[in-house]
């Protein structure tokens, strides 16, 4: 019996981790309403990754990053785009709040990776608030995420922000 996949979603803010008090756990993070995505540069194609909120990704894994992207082999390297999706609820649905793109580089032969942590945290930190950068992705890479995010779930498209939308078509 051929066993159905389980359909990959965003996530949608489900509690507040304080739970209505005004003590332990104010100002903390919650990532339940974040979501990262990986879009394959030379595929052109783009997927929910769950593992990847703690760098754990299929994609990641198996390599050994280098801190100085000097140091990084560029040939035989495949591009990926690690994009943090951030969803929020207004009265009338969810909708893509922010959306962030960080560069990723693979060398699976050389078994060498690059990225920038900081940029990660902190792209993925601007997502929370609401900001959309993926101006530093190519028009091509902007296409397919834009795509994917529109047939994820047209309705949270449509709901997203005109600024949200506009940053897809520079």
């Amino acid at each position: 019996m051929e066993q159905k996949k389980r359909k990959l979603e965003f996530n949608i803010i489900k509690d507040d981790p304080t739970m209505g008090h005004k003590g332990y756990g104010v100002g903390s993070l919650s990532l339940e309403n974040i979501t990262p995505v990986m879009l394959d540069v030379e595929e052109g194609e783009a997927w929910i990754e769950e593992q990847a909120m703690h760098a754990r990704s299929k994609t990641e894994r198996g390599v050994k990053y280098v801190k100085d992207r000097s140091e990084f082999p560029e040939e035989g390297a495949k591009k990926y785009w690690v994009i943090w999706v951030a969803v929020d609820i207004k009265e009338d649905g969810p909708y893509y709040a922010g959306v962030t793109a960080c560069e990723l580089l693979i060398n699976r032969p050389a078994r060498r990776g690059y990225k920038s942590m900081p940029e990660h945290v902190n792209h993925m930190d601007k997502a929370m608030k609401g900001k959309v950068i993926v101006h530093n992705m190519d028009a091509e890479s902007r296409k397919v995420l834009a795509d994917f995010l529109k047939s994820h779930d047209e309705g949270m498209w449509e709901r997203s922000s005109i600024e949200l939308k506009e940053e897809f078509e520079k």
